[in-house]
């Protein structure tokens, strides 16, 4: 799974954003719960999925920030 250029996060709707979050979020649990069970077979995907994360997070902070001021 290839990471999103931060220029295509940028784009999304604010509900399609939190809708991503959500799911990448959901996304890491089912990693470490993978892992505690040791299941995971990929384990690169958790830097993936927390760089995505921070992506996306950062966007919706710089979204709120803007409507603040």
């Amino acid at each position: 799974m290839a990471r999103p250029a931060i220029a295509e996060v940028r784009k999304l709707t604010d509900s399609d954003l939190s809708e991503r979050i959500t799911a990448t979020r959901r996304e890491l649990f089912d990693l470490r719960f993978q892992q505690a069970t040791r299941r995971l077979e990929h384990p690169h995907r958790f830097k993936e999925a927390r760089i995505k994360l921070a992506h996306l997070l950062s966007v919706q902070l710089e979204r709120q920030r803007s409507t603040a001021s």
